[in-house]
């Protein structure tokens, strides 16, 4: 039968996983917070990153989570911050933006609908990124211009 302690171990056990998601990061919690905002999250009342409300929440929604990677080989990670809902996103059910820190703080460099995927290749020194969803035609390809990632549509 689930009652209220069953109700109360499954809110103890989804913070404790929401709050390892997060710590998982590396980064502290100012550089966390300082991530999250570069990518348009505001923290909710009850301490997650969210950067779409779902009007009525849904089971496809999982809040800001943030993935350290090096995209541009310094040594110095960059931060990919992802969030999924269907409601929000639609059938690739992720946003994510790639963050990365310079002189004046956490800046964001790309956001997009999709699943990311940090491909091997590069230009100007940072890898490419294609953005993955449903279906099986070739992807759009994010690569770096010296300044900014622009879009690389291929060709069918």
């Amino acid at each position: 039968m689930f009652d209220r302690r069953h109700a109360i171990r499954i809110s103890c056990i989804v913070t404790l996983l929401l709050a390892a998601a997060n710590a998982a990061a590396g980064l502290p919690a100012d550089e966390q917070a300082a991530v999250f905002k570069a990518a348009g999250f505001e923290r909710g009342a009850d301490g997650r990153y969210i950067r779409c409300q779902e009007e009525t929440p849904t089971a496809s929604y999982t809040p800001g989570a943030i993935e350290e990677v090096d995209v541009n080989g310094d040594g110095q990670a960059e931060a990919l911050v992802t969030e999924g809902s269907m409601f929000c996103y639609g059938s690739p059910h992720t946003f994510f933006g790639l963050v990365a820190k310079g002189a004046g703080g956490w800046k964001l460099l790309l956001d997009d609908v999709g699943i990311p995927v940090v491909l091997e290749t590069r230009h100007g020194g940072w890898a490419d990124i294609e953005v993955g969803g449903p279906g099986f035609g070739k992807f759009p390809v994010w690569q770096w211009d010296g300044s900014a990632y622009q879009r690389v549509t291929p060709a069918q």
